[in-house]
């Protein structure tokens, strides 16, 4: 079965979601791990001009809830995703492909459903048993600014001037301290009007937590902790790695969704009758609004002889 036919629209808040190969537990916190992570993403959010709301680094599958003004999702991804392969696949000796399969991202409707988005954010770490409570989790997310810190500091580290730095003694190596630059992770407050008074988003935050911490408590009286995390092989496959079907998309209302699936339905036929034409060699065929091209292979050029 071949992957769904995407449709991004710029105005819509996204909940991405993507698993390491396996489901082995390649992101798995350190603090050299975390700090690489930190980078990218910074680095990721301030090129693209992205609005980064929420976010978590488990062990082997990251969340992001993002929207892009600009349409360009799949960018911001591409980017974020090649350069964590990369640099976080040498901190853990890792040679291939680092991400199972395509990230998904379905968009999320209305005010609950992103609500739900950050509660089910906020809540790894409790949920899985490894934590008894979402700020012990030692792994990268937003909780700290959500609760209303200052912006974190990271570090990127520039792989091109590092090669531009070779000589005869070689490359330096991967995470030289001369090529590591400054990053500031920012994020976009959530556009919801319920919370644009700050004491009202704090006493959301503090429910939320109290009642993921309750929840943990009833389905894990044993948990790992932070120490049983840290000290986890990166290389470790589970036997069972969860799996879940792709939703639609992420919303409350189900007349908001019913309209949704609509709407992609008709785009999904619109983009296929397009893209018979365009593969046929018709360039003038219009596709619908927020798709993506497929790629044209060039035709030979034919013989002169």
């Amino acid at each position: 079965m071949g992957w769904p036919t995407r449709m991004y629209e710029p105005g819509l808040i996204y909940f991405a979601t993507i698993r390491c190969l396996h489901g082995r537990l390649l992101l798995r916190p350190s603090k050299r791990t975390n700090d690489v992570l930190g980078g990218v993403l910074s680095r990721a959010v301030r090129r693209n001009e992205v609005e980064l709301f929420a976010f978590v680094f488990f062990s082997n599958h990251l969340h992001i809830l993002v929207r892009a003004p600009k349409g360009n999702l799949p960018a911001f991804m591409q980017y974020l995703l090649t350069n964590i392969s990369k640099k976080v696949g040498a901190l853990v000796d890792w040679k291939g492909p680092l991400w199972e399969r395509r990230y998904s991202a379905e968009p999320v409707l209305d005010e609950e459903a992103i609500l739900a988005r950050i509660r089910y954010i906020l809540s790894h770490g409790v949920k899985e048993g490894f934590v008894r409570t979402s700020r012990e989790w030692p792994g990268l997310s937003s909780l700290p600014e959500l609760l209303g810190n200052k912006p974190r500091t990271f570090r990127w580290f520039d792989w091109s001037r590092r090669w531009l730095a070779r000589s005869a003694k070689g490359v330096p190596a991967r995470f030289d301290e001369r090529f590591a630059e400054e990053e500031t992770l920012e994020l976009t407050p959530l556009p919801l009007v319920r919370f644009a008074r700050k004491s009202k988003w704090r006493r959301f935050l503090r429910r939320t937590l109290a009642a993921i911490r309750q929840q943990g408590w009833r389905a894990h009286p044993q948990v790992m902790g932070a120490p049983g995390v840290l000290a986890q092989d990166p290389h470790h496959r589970p036997e069972r790695p969860k799996r879940s079907r792709r939703p639609w998309c992420h919303a409350v209302s189900a007349d908001l969704r019913r309209k949704y699936i609509g709407r992609y339905r008709a785009f999904r036929v619109a983009f296929s009758e397009a893209s018979v034409r365009w593969r046929a060699g018709d360039l003038s065929v219009v596709f619908p609004e927020h798709a993506f091209r497929p790629f044209l292979r060039p035709r030979p050029v034919a013989s002169l002889a």
